[in-house]
């Protein structure tokens, strides 16, 4: 993957939540027109259905109604505030989780195609890495003492608002790996990284929903899973786990594009 290139970064702006950014299910499935409706259609297609998609947490998620969604019409700066502030929004609405599922919301972020202008796979990605280094520049929240600033340590992960964020870029040019494929829209699935950690981390149940999961990827996408995927904080990288290659490939020299403050020159 090559490097995203270097924007000049805007001034941090405080970030305040807003509910009608960030829309429920129900909401979403009631009310969706326009090219909503047909991202909304098709992650709906892909996960409610008997497809075989391979994340059985998200399966369960969509079918009890848990998603949270935010659509971006653009990909100006009031965009990225606005995708910031609803943002904001999902990660006071999943601080202090109970660790039951029936709780656990996974935030789908969907983007109008004339925000992304994108066609191939390495476009997608790299228009996912600037977002998000468009997002860490409006965030005025303190980096968690425990998590790295450099994405070349196992330890590091994206945060926002202090919350660490496993953000999972799916694009309609994944031809061969289906399952980061939710349609004709470019769409993050952003998770709270403690889910994670407690679903399918290192607890006595994780090994067995891991393997669950990965037998279904390969079921799912007619590979095996991704080389890149592992456990948090161990041996995989986990900036390679949120843009994938389609087929499996050894990752050793590629450079992540994103830059902690701390980092830049």
């Amino acid at each position: 993957m090559g490097h995203v290139a270097t924007q000049t970064r805007p001034a941090k702006q405080s970030v305040t939540p807003t509910v009608t950014i960030l829309q429920s299910q129900p909401y979403v499935a009631a009310t969706a027109q326009g090219w909503h409706r047909r991202a909304y259609d098709d992650v709906y297609q892909r996960l409610a259905t008997e497809s075989g998609f391979p994340c059985v947490f998200s399966k369960n998620a969509i079918r009890k109604g848990l998603l949270k969604f935010i659509f971006i019409e653009g990909n100006a700066p009031e965009d990225v505030c606005r995708l910031a502030r609803g943002l904001m929004s999902f990660v006071e609405i999943s601080t202090d989780w109970n660790g039951d599922l029936n709780t656990a919301y996974p935030l789908v972020v969907a983007f109008s195609h004339e925000a992304t202008q994108a066609q191939s796979l390495d476009e997608f990605h790299a228009f996912g890495w600037q977002i998000l280094q468009r997002l860490h520049a409006r965030d005025t929240h303190p980096w968690p003492e425990d998590v790295s600033y450099d994405p070349a340590s196992a330890s590091w992960s994206m945060c926002f608002g202090r919350m660490p964020i496993f953000c999972n870029m799916s694009n309609p040019a994944h031809i061969h790996r289906a399952s980061r494929n939710l349609g004709d829209h470019f769409k993050f699935v952003i998770n709270p990284r403690e889910r994670f950690d407690k679903v399918a981390g290192n607890t006595p149940s994780g090994p067995k929903a891991r393997a669950n999961i990965r037998s279904r990827i390969l079921a799912y996408d007619g590979q095996p899973h991704s080389p890149q995927l592992g456990s948090y904080g161990e041996q995989s990288l986990e900036w390679w786990q949120y843009a994938l290659p389609d087929r499996n490939v050894e990752r050793r020299d590629d450079l992540c594009p994103f830059r902690h403050d701390a980092q830049a020159p």
